[in-house]
């Protein structure tokens, strides 16, 4: 059996994070593809830079246990955004909002016991 406690303490190596990097970059772009209002594009462009800096930082150092707790907020934020900053009437934005931030807190939660085995095996404080 692959032990999972060296992987995890490798920077660069969890997909979890890789996942959020790149739904944060598919959030951040969508605007350019999706029809927006001025704050449906905003907000988007924002919170998905916000997942894929996140999610960058989490992968160079793995043991970075509150990186995850931040994925989880963030995702949330997309999940009531199209609410918050109203663009439900805009399908597409909405939708993607939805999407991305519902698999931004799963990739985030899955990735949380993966960051806390590399920070008790790095022994980072």
């Amino acid at each position: 059996m692959a032990d999972t406690s060296a992987t995890s303490a490798r920077p660069w190596t969890r997909p979890h994070d890789w996942a959020e990097v790149v739904l944060g970059v598919v959030l951040a772009l969508s605007p350019l593809w999706l029809d927006t209002s001025t704050a449906a594009m905003w907000t988007m462009i924002v919170l998905g830079a916000l997942i894929a800096i996140d999610g960058l930082a989490s992968l160079a150092m793995p043991g970075m246990v509150y990186g995850e707790g931040i994925q989880i907020v963030l995702g949330a934020l997309a999940v009531v955004s199209p609410w918050v900053m109203s663009y439900t009437d805009l399908t597409g934005a909405a939708w993607t909002s939805w999407i991305v931030g519902a698999l931004t807190i799963i990739a985030g939660a899955a990735a949380l016991p993966l960051a806390s085995t590399a920070h008790r095996t790095a022994g980072q404080h």
